[in-house]
């Protein structure tokens, strides 16, 4: 006889599983940790970082975030994660603030991941992310001045 897991556990089990997953892409970028961050896509995985071109494979998302990371300093806080479930794979959106240094200066930034996940030999993982941001503008420049991108 085979034991299936109550329905309502792994669910809850499985959001737990793919905030966590968010949470630790967050920290290995702020650790500058390129290849741990890049090992939480799937094989073929993709990542939108709203600049042309989309990376696609992990080879190509590696190497993007080799140079990335190493030039700059980038402080994501994520936070207000929705998650819908659909068995193995599952989408959501993912809310960041940006704290960063990019070329020398002081940048505040706001936006969203569009997520999709995938469920790989029992871990989940991310098969694609959009990244959305708001607004990313020099700290003493702020959001609110004229011409700033509105939400």
């Amino acid at each position: 006889m085979s034991h299936s897991p109550d329905p309502t556990l792994q669910a809850l089990a499985d959001r737990e599983a793919i905030r966590d997953l968010a949470c630790r892409y967050a920290h290995h970028v702020w650790q500058k940790q390129p290849d741990a961050a890049v090992d939480l896509f799937t094989e073929d995985g993709e990542m939108d970082t709203g600049e042309e071109p989309i990376l696609r494979g992990q080879s190509t998302i590696r190497e993007a975030y080799r140079r990335m990371l190493g030039d700059g300093m980038f402080q994501p806080f994520v936070h207000n994660h929705v998650i819908t479930l659909a068995g193995d794979e599952a989408s959501g959106t993912c809310y960041l603030d940006l704290r960063a240094v990019i070329e020398g200066r002081s940048m505040i930034g706001s936006g969203w991941y569009e997520d999709r996940y995938l469920r790989v030999a029992g871990e989940w993982k991310f098969r694609s992310r959009k990244l959305r941001m708001s607004y990313l503008v020099p700290l003493d420049q702020g959001w609110a001045s004229e011409g700033a991108p509105s939400v």
